[in-house]
């Protein structure tokens, strides 16, 4: 992947955040695994296929999930471990990142609740970049070997994993593209943008919401240095298309910074 200018070395741990929401979704998750029901799970319209009938979410809640708290800071998988689950974010977010021979770190994604993680450890049985925490978090552990099974039986599931890897490479196609066409405004456009989708799709503002990464992290994302990340915040908020507070952000003219 094409990386435009260098990042910052080493992963540099965050400082320590109050998460309210997380918080009430952790209030009886013990720091262990802790069985976690599909079925009632809220976040299930996002991350499962609408179609699975009471009886397959069922089975559903017989064979697979528990559930893993992450601090922020904190690492679910490391790249070269052994691949044996696929993770869904109930709660949360996290970063991935791989890290180059001179110690350069480079972000390859960044996940939110009702997204999934592991999937790249398929292909050799082995994780390919670390998942980091940017918040306390919640994950549901699904073991792959198991979801096979269930695939095998349900014919909904097995199509909705098939769109989760077909996402994963429309996602590293796109970001390929951002590297390596657009200009520095339209990388951060589109970052700040394909965040609102995301955010809106999950039934939370696509106006405005918390960013968890850092400007540095963002830019090791978007392969821009930290600086050249600061300076198109402050055009866009000069342009009265976005309004930066901090980390929280509002998308005041989302048509001007698509035409960015």
């Amino acid at each position: 992947m094409l990386i435009a200018e260098a990042c910052e070395p080493a992963f540099r741990a965050p400082r320590p955040a109050t998460v309210t929401p997380i918080h009430a979704i952790q209030a009886d998750v013990p720091a262990a695994h802790r069985r976690s029901r599909c079925s009632t799970c809220s976040m299930r319209a996002v991350c499962m296929p609408p179609e699975l009938t009471p009886e397959q979410l069922a089975r559903l809640d017989s064979v697979i999930f528990s559930t893993r708290s992450v601090k922020r800071g904190e690492v679910l998988y490391r790249t070269g471990d052994t691949f044996q689950s696929i993770y869904a974010i109930r709660a949360g977010s996290f970063k991935t990142m791989v890290m180059h021979r001179d110690g350069r770190e480079h972000v390859t994604g960044f996940q939110i609740a009702g997204e999934a993680l592991g999937l790249d450890g398929v292909c050799a049985g082995k994780q390919n970049c670390d998942a980091i925490a940017l918040e306390d978090s919640v994950v549901c552990i699904i073991p792959f070997a198991q979801l096979e099974a269930i695939c095998r039986e349900m014919k909904p599931m097995q199509h909705h994993i098939y769109q989760m890897m077909s996402s994963e490479i429309v996602r590293e196609s796109s970001q390929m593209m951002l590297l390596g066409t657009m200009s520095a405004e339209q990388r951060v456009a589109t970052f700040l943008l394909n965040l609102s989708k995301r955010f809106k799709a999950r039934g939370f503002s696509a106006a405005e919401f918390h960013l968890r990464m850092t400007r540095e992290e963002i830019g090791c994302f978007l392969g821009m240095k930290l600086e050249t990340v600061s300076r198109m915040f402050s055009k866009f908020q000069r342009e009265h298309l976005v309004n930066a507070n901090g980390k929280t952000i509002r998308i005041v003219d989302a048509h001007g910074l698509a035409q960015v």
